[in-house]
């Protein structure tokens, strides 16, 4: 037994956990127990360093990934473990090489495709069309996509933009190592329609899933290109073949014991498969699945498994109109001006300085707005008439409940002051603003409710609370063991939701209040920007905008704090303050360790001078964080605070800079800068005396 060199249980039913002793047969080669019912976590195969191929998918295995996985193997072994429960293990680094396979591999992603290799969706797409296995070519006016990844027997690909991609088991076992061939190509002449699209074809020995990523959500149509290219019709032993598999798409068994020349009637010949189907978490799954139907040795040894030449997606709704060159900048400053002239006049109207009858309900009901309109008493309903152990936090123009619509929803339910007309204001600046705004790292904004006094905004419900609270947060009331990826990637996400406001979307905006309570965290510790009732619309003609002052002291860029100088750089030094808390496990508003110091960002700046960032480090890490990651995202912040706004990066500079694709360059700047308490005291003084100016006239 100890010389055994394959082990295969593909397929048999197998319950319980995967045996210890297995790591006893030191002369092991292959592993492959998937599609079984194997629980619990996996052994510790570490030292059977001959077991270069193991294949675990579709069980039900949990605890967290090996270790001995991810660090003491290299491209050489081929690991799928797709298809499974683990945890996540966020103290390993992001698992992203080709030879490991984790597809759907974790049981916190709620059907999502959740993986540090795969950047958040910005824009919704409504169609994909991939020729697989083949190169990009145009057939009318539809753009296939090439799909010529060699392919590999662990595998998860992902095209360079990330829209989509495929996860690939197995390898065929009866030819050698090192001649894989997982894309196939017709030798003969094919003449059906559209050839080009039957010339190759993927091919997989066990599991293929296709996904597309960042598709509207709503109903689609799924066309699989099929066409028989390997086996022929003629008298030959290429005609005995048979090919039978399964085709799974969004995970209902559509297609079961599919043959493609069956289907055909012949080889060469081209099928099309339509069926529909739904999409509601911006995701579509495709799977194609071998079962161990059909000839293996047939013309040749190791010729089986499923066969597909294209797909095909495309929404059944009709998408938003599309812009291109002059007529999207035309739209976008219509929309531009149409969301300024609505915030003025509501403004204005809202002050009472119109006539006229008509509620502020009817007067939202009739805007087309991207929201819904609640009831107050849906309202209170939902959040128990307001009750104190719904309350989330309260903040300068109203408090955060917590409530539950009948059909299970949770929202979160921002309850705006009456008193308040600076509260009225933000109220219509921020309905105006993210009504407009769609992006995985802004929060999304489901409605609103007004009735007489009554001033409502519905969002999102976000499980972990804000940043500040899951950061800064008493140990008992509610401070999360924030670790260093997850710390990582909230950086990276509110990089990537700035990027959007700042350079993507087609209102371009300045925040003015970035800071880590405005910072919401999903179930999943996602960041999401909130709190749009500052905004300001930055108008590409301008170079600045001169603004009365708003925001948060310790958060708030020089240039605006003192002479109401705005631009989206602003937002890029508060982005740089947020970067530091992240880094330090600090709050910028409380940290005064002693009168050395004024602030963290002055601790940075000596810290940087002596030479040792290290120290700025959250020392709740311990040895457990990436130090180049570390210290690369405060040199970062730095960068983000320097004097001159047009000296600090983009936002989009700093994704990249975040992520590794694009060098930092350390920038020494002078503590005295920022360490003069007079400086300091000035600018507390200049933002005091701008909050306390009446802003009540129409």
């Amino acid at each position: 037994m100890k010389g055994l060199e394959k082990l295969i249980l593909r397929s048999c039913n197998i319950r319980g956990r995967i045996p210890e002793y297995i790591a006893n047969l030191t002369n092991l080669e292959i592993l492959d127990l998937s599609f079984n019912r194997l629980e619990g976590t996996i052994p510790n195969f570490g030292d059977v360093f001959g077991l270069t191929k193991i294949y675990l998918t579709s069980n039900k295995l949990t605890g967290l990934t090996p270790e001995w996985m991810i660090k003491e193997r290299d491209n050489r072994y081929q690991i799928d473990l797709s298809y499974n429960n683990f945890s996540k293990n966020s103290l390993q680094p992001p698992t992203c090489r080709d030879s490991l396979n984790l597809y759907r591999s974790f049981s916190i992603q709620n059907k999502s495709i959740l993986s540090e290799c795969l950047n958040p969706c910005s824009k919704d797409k409504y169609s994909l069309h991939i020729n697989c296995g083949g190169k990009q070519i145009i057939i009318g006016n539809i753009k296939y996509e090439g799909d010529e990844d060699a392919g590999a027997p662990a595998e998860l690909f992902y095209n360079n933009s990330a829209s989509w991609g495929f996860s690939n088991t197995g390898h065929f076992w009866d030819i050698s190592s090192g001649r894989y061939q997982y894309i196939t190509t017709n030798v003969s002449i094919l003449r059906m329609n559209n050839s080009e699209l039957y010339t190759t074809a993927r091919l997989s020995p066990l599991s293929l899933t296709y996904f597309a990523r960042c598709l509207a959500n709503g109903n689609y149509t799924v066309k699989l290109h099929f066409a028989e290219i390997v086996f022929r019709d003629n008298i030959s032993y290429y005609s005995v073949g048979r090919r039978m598999f399964d085709v799974y798409i969004q995970g209902k068994l559509e297609l079961k014991d599919f043959n493609i020349e069956e289907e055909a009637h012949g080889v060469d010949k081209e099928v099309i498969v339509k069926r529909k189907a739904v999409v509601n978490d911006k995701t579509l799954e495709i799977r194609f699945q071998w079962t161990g139907k059909g000839t293996t040795g047939a013309p040749v040894r190791g010729i089986y498994g499923s066969l597909i030449s294209a797909i095909s997606v495309e929404a059944d709704f009709k998408r938003p109109a599309e812009s291109k060159g002059k007529i999207y900048i035309v739209v976008g400053v219509a929309l531009a001006f149409c969301l300024v002239a609505f915030i003025t006049l509501s403004i204005l109207w809202w002050r009472g300085c119109f006539g006229g009858r008509e509620s502020r309900e009817q007067f939202l009901r009739g805007l087309d707005l991207k929201t819904g309109v609640f009831t107050f008493k849906q309202i209170k309903a939902a959040t128990n008439n307001f009750d104190s152990g719904n309350k989330l936090g309260e903040g300068g123009f109203g408090s955060v409940y917590k409530g539950v619509l009948l059909d299970g929803t949770c929202i979160a339910v921002k309850y705006l002051s009456a008193r308040s007309k600076q509260g009225n204001r933000e109220f219509l600046n921020e309905l105006g603003m993210i009504s407009a705004l769609e992006h995985p790292n802004l929060v999304k904004l489901h409605g609103c409710c007004v009735e007489g006094k009554q001033l409502v905004l519905v969002y999102e419900y976000m499980d972990n609370n804000s940043l500040a609270h899951s950061l800064f947060g008493q140990e008992e009331g509610g401070q999360l063991k924030l670790d260093w990826p997850t710390r990582q990637k909230i950086c990276v996400g509110i990089a990537k939701g700035l990027t959007f406001l700042h350079e993507e979307s087609a209102l371009k905006i300045v925040h003015r209040d970035i800071k880590a309570s405005n910072i919401l965290l999903d179930r999943d510790l996602n960041p999401k920007i909130s709190d749009f009732g500052l905004a300001k619309l930055d108008e590409e003609e301008n170079t600045h905008i001169t603004t009365r002052v708003a925001g948060t002291i310790g958060y708030m860029a020089p240039e605006y704090a003192l002479w109401g100088y705005l631009t989206d750089k602003a937002d890029v030094y508060s982005f740089g303050v947020v970067a530091l808390e992240l880094v330090t496990g600090k709050s910028n508003m409380k940290f005064h360790p002693s009168e050395n110091y004024v602030c963290l960002l002055d601790w940075a700046l000596v810290s940087q001078q002596k030479g040792n960032l290290m120290e700025l480090v959250d020392p709740r890490f311990g040895s457990e964080f990436n130090k180049e990651e570390a210290i690369r995202m405060i040199k970062i912040a730095l960068l983000c605070h320097n004097p001159s706004p047009a000296l600090r990066p983009t936002m989009s500079t700093v994704v990249r800079m975040l992520e590794g694709r694009t060098p930092v360059h350390e920038l020494i700047m002078d503590p005295s800068i920022y360490g003069d308490k007079l400086r300091f005291e000035a600018l507390r003084n200049q933002f005091n005396s701008f909050t306390t100016e009446s802003t009540s006239e129409c």
